[in-house]
């Protein structure tokens, strides 16, 4: 019984930790005083402010356009390799592929970002591309970090799934083109959207990289909040992340719903099995 209780109250000081903070930022950013901390009465005159800040909108519409680009390309390219590791037992170069795909994971961000910023001048001085830097490169930065996540995620789910049953699918006349899009793309959806939700957070979120390799017209929210932090705390603040909260939680629901249903969807093994794959394909 001890035990239980002292178990509860880390879990219960952990979980304070984590949201009480957040729940402050969200209390305060109805604070019609200028100062962040001091409570005056209730207002909604920071979102207002926010909603003519032209620099912060510019860099949030910034940031969604980097971040949504970001993740499904990272998506696509993490399935693919993916499945090249687990699928291929044996190719030419796997181990070196491997390492490649998780450096940017054990690497500081700081010297990822000083090495793509070297790469791009040295291609910018070779072949003319790809120019000042811009949401370009800004992109490129973020897929080869997210990129190592959405490998590691969905290579796990891959791993689960039992290739006989694609096997099985081409035996009875499927073609590999529909037992990929029909068996194989389902089967690890659950993968493939936390893969999509976790990139788009590493890209919305990340100062460090983009500091490295963005030019002046495209400048990411984070870049605009770190900036303005410097120069004093505004409530201004609060009301965005407050926004950013709201947001992300229900993008978090919905994410979380369809791979709920989605994951129920998905055929056990039993031994009528034959019979359900064989009227898929």
């Amino acid at each position: 019984m001890k035990r239980s209780k002292f178990l509860l109250s880390m879990l219960a000081f952990g979980y304070a930790f984590m949201y009480v903070p957040l729940f402050c930022v969200i209390g305060f950013s109805f604070n019609g005083s200028k100062f962040v901390t001091t409570w005056s009465h209730f207002s909604f005159k920071w979102y207002h402010t926010l909603a003519q800040n032209r620099i912060m909108l510019d860099a949030t519409l910034n940031s969604l356009k980097i971040a949504c680009c970001t993740a499904t390309v990272s998506v696509v390219l993490g399935a693919l390799a993916a499945i090249a590791i687990v699928r291929f037992k044996r190719f030419s170069g796997k181990s070196f592929f491997i390492g490649m795909i998780a450096a940017p994971l054990i690497m500081p961000d700081v010297v990822t970002g000083l090495s793509l910023l070297l790469l791009f001048i040295g291609m910018n001085n070779l072949f003319g591309w790809p120019g000042e830097h811009g949401s370009m490169t800004v992109t490129i930065a973020h897929i080869t970090l997210s990129l190592s996540y959405v490998t590691a995620i969905i290579q796990s789910r891959l791993a689960e799934i039992d290739s006989s049953i694609e096997e099985a699918a081409l035996d009875l006349g499927a073609t590999p083109t529909k037992v990929f899009f029909v068996i194989t793309i389902p089967a690890i959806s659950s993968a493939i959207i936390s893969g999509w939700v976790l990139s788009f957070v590493l890209s919305f979120d990340d100062v460090v990289l983009a500091s490295f390799v963005s030019g002046p017209q495209s400048t990411t929210l984070p870049m605009v909040v770190f900036s303005s932090i410097r120069m004093g705390l505004s409530p201004q603040i609060n009301a965005l992340t407050t926004i950013i909260i709201g947001v992300l939680t229900v993008c978090v629901a919905i994410a979380g719903y369809i791979i709920y249903h989605s994951s129920k969807r998905i055929p056990q093994k039993s031994k009528g099995e034959g019979k359900h794959w064989r009227s898929l394909v």
